[in-house]
């Protein structure tokens, strides 16, 4: 319930994992083969596994039989939602921009000065063509469980 659950993104290095500290980790890597490649790492267990793969369905039969299906008219309130957002800590937060005109990145330059010195984020004009991002979110699932119960 208090183990932090860790969604990092680094577009520099090509890191991109969610993970359970101490419990699991799942990796998105790139492959030569397919598209992408998720490293999953359970305790000491290793597994790798394609999403985008076909999965071959021919050997099984199928039934036509047409069910219908009673949908249940549950809605989410707004506030549900901004709660639970709201549980979610970013602990990093990195951004080198070039956006290809150079006047709009001279202009965006004393913005971000002045964003960075009031949060603790770090925000980069560039004029040499580098667009990275560094974005590292926590959350626990007690977090999230409190938040639906005081809604």
């Amino acid at each position: 319930m208090f183990v932090p659950i860790i969604l990092y993104i680094n577009t520099r290095t090509n890191e991109y994992f969610i993970q359970i500290k101490g419990l699991a980790k799942a990796n998105i890597e790139a492959d030569e083969l397919e598209v992408i490649k998720v490293h999953l790492k359970v305790m000491f267990l290793n597994f790798d596994f394609y999403p985008l793969k076909k999965i071959n369905f021919s050997s099984k039969t199928k039934n036509n039989k047409k069910t219908t299906k009673k949908r249940s008219s549950k809605t989410i309130s707004l506030r549900k939602i901004i709660n639970v957002l709201g549980t979610f800590r970013v602990k990093q937060f990195q951004a080198e921009i070039d956006s290809g005109d150079c006047i709009f990145n001279s202009k965006l330059y004393p913005v971000f000065a002045l964003f960075n010195f009031y949060n603790n984020t770090q925000l980069s004009a560039n004029f040499e063509g580098r667009n990275n991002v560094l974005l590292s979110i926590e959350n626990r699932p007690i977090r999230l469980i409190k938040s639906f119960i005081n809604n």
